[in-house]
């Protein structure tokens, strides 16, 4: 109502068919505020509370916010992408075997794969299975207790195929080895691992499995990533599979030798020793 511009960062559904948000920005915008979506006359959202976590709960005008998103939203890249969202980010910020709505950033080690590349793998005596993690805002979030196991980690919702438990489990069984794509893969196998061998029980939920050394995968026993951000809890879950020193040798490596980080960057595969 003022003229001011406003970004809305859609996070998820919330109680009462309202919508999780964070909002920017938020300080100026009390309960009752309403905005108008560019190039939407009539459709918006009301600004219903605040949230004690900085996030906000909107209630919409349109009954089908996923297609509104689909029509009139930009595609959320990371703030470090120092500029405007185009219309190529819709296909490449994407992973080719994306099927269900929910995440709120890409899990970017499965950027690296199309479907060409994916029949090769095939192709080679490879399996490949899928899973599903939404990745949540939590997940940009630094660890900032003294102490890593006082981290609270957020939750992120899963799913885990009987199809592919039973193939990762025969997998297992059979002396094969399981190269999770991405650190949200190695959560969800880790959450549905049921004993110490690494077999794992299909099933769906939240998990808040916080993954940090010394512990180790009992599930994967290879990892394909990409570079991630100081502090985050991403970087430590990766150091389950190597030493720490190992890994940042690799990260002054890849900085030496000019690699790109983070979402649009290059990967790295870690292969702990057996």
């Amino acid at each position: 109502g003022t003229g001011g511009r406003v970004e809305a960062f859609v996070l998820g559904p919330a109680d009462g068919g309202r919508w999780q948000c964070f909002l920017r920005p938020g300080r100026r915008l009390r309960p009752g505020s309403r905005v108008r979506l560019d190039g939407e006359a009539d459709t918006g959202f009301v600004v219903c509370r605040r949230n004690t976590d900085g996030t906000f709960e909107v209630e919409f005008d349109h009954p089908d916010v996923f297609s509104l998103l689909s029509r009139v939203g930009r595609v959320p890249l990371p703030p470090y992408i120092r500029r405007e969202p185009t219309a190529a980010d819709r296909e490449r910020y994407q992973t080719v075997f994306a099927t269900r709505p929910g995440a709120v950033a890409a899990p970017t080690a499965g950027l690296h794969f199309t479907a060409d590349l994916l029949d090769r793998l095939r192709n080679r005596g490879i399996q490949v299975v899928s899973l599903t993690l939404h990745v949540g805002a939590g997940t940009f979030r630094p660890v900032q207790t003294e102490k890593v196991e006082d981290h609270t980690m957020h939750e992120e919702w899963y799913r885990l195929p009987a199809e592919a438990a039973e193939i990762v489990n025969a997998t297992r069984a059979a002396g094969g080895r399981i190269v999770a794509v991405g650190t949200t893969s190695v959560r969800t196998l880790e959450t549905c691992a049921r004993d110490a061998n690494g077999f794992v029980q299909a099933g769906s939920g939240v998990t808040d499995i916080f993954l940090h050394p010394p512990m180790k995968p009992r599930v994967c026993d290879a990892l394909l990533t990409n570079f991630h951000l100081p502090k985050s809890t991403l970087l430590m879950l990766v150091c389950c599979f190597c030493d720490r020193s190992h890994v940042l040798a690799a990260y002054r490596r890849a900085i030496t030798l000019g690699f790109r980080f983070y979402s649009y960057g290059d990967c790295m595969l870690l292969v702990p020793d057996q």
